[in-house]
């Protein structure tokens, strides 16, 4: 071969490779009937960002459809506080139940929800909760993505409760991890 053909042969191979990426990134992401699995790092504050804590959630969901997930997550999250009376460590963990709606069908999707769950254990007092989520999965290969999700939980221990507990008694939840869909 000489060298033209070569130099020919090479510039139609890299021609090719945007048309090959293009290609790969409209089969990214979950169908229907898939399910997802992550695996996040999480934090948490109170309402005025002083006091907060670390921990570990995982999720476990299923599409309804394309761009529509729901869901069980767990979160298991440890605390170290201290005031100007108190140092203590603490347990505590969540378990709920989400819905979260995906807007694109791109490698980003970023996805609004809510959830509606219990929180408990040693650093909290045990009660329901619901929430509001926004976030966004960014597929880095065909079923596996980066996840990051900011969550507004509200606590409340009775549905009369749960109208005040917006307002006053919320905390954040932030949560940046890995997923897959199988």
């Amino acid at each position: 071969m000489n060298r033209v053909n070569t130099a020919a042969i090479t510039l139609c191979l890299l021609g090719a490779l945007p048309i090959a990426a293009f290609a790969q990134s409209s089969d990214v992401g979950p169908h229907h009937g898939d399910r997802e699995f992550s695996i996040s790092g999480t934090g948490s504050s109170d309402q005025e960002f002083n006091s907060g804590t670390f921990g570990v959630t995982g999720d476990l969901g299923w599409h309804m459809q394309d761009n529509v997930v729901a869901g069980i997550r767990q979160s298991i999250n440890y605390a170290s506080i201290e005031g100007e009376h108190l140092k203590d460590d603490f347990w505590n963990g969540s378990t709920r139940g989400y819905l979260n709606y995906h807007f694109l069908a791109d490698r980003a999707r970023p996805f609004i929800g809510a959830s509606l769950g219990g929180i408990y254990g040693d650093g909290v007092k045990d009660s329901g909760f619901a929430g509001l989520e926004t976030g966004v999965k960014y597929y880095v290969r065909t079923k596996t993505y980066f996840l990051a999700r900011v969550e507004y939980q509200f606590l409340f221990d009775s549905t009369s409760e749960a109208d005040d507990a917006f307002q006053d008694d919320g905390a954040w939840a932030y949560t940046v991890g890995l997923g897959y869909n199988f």
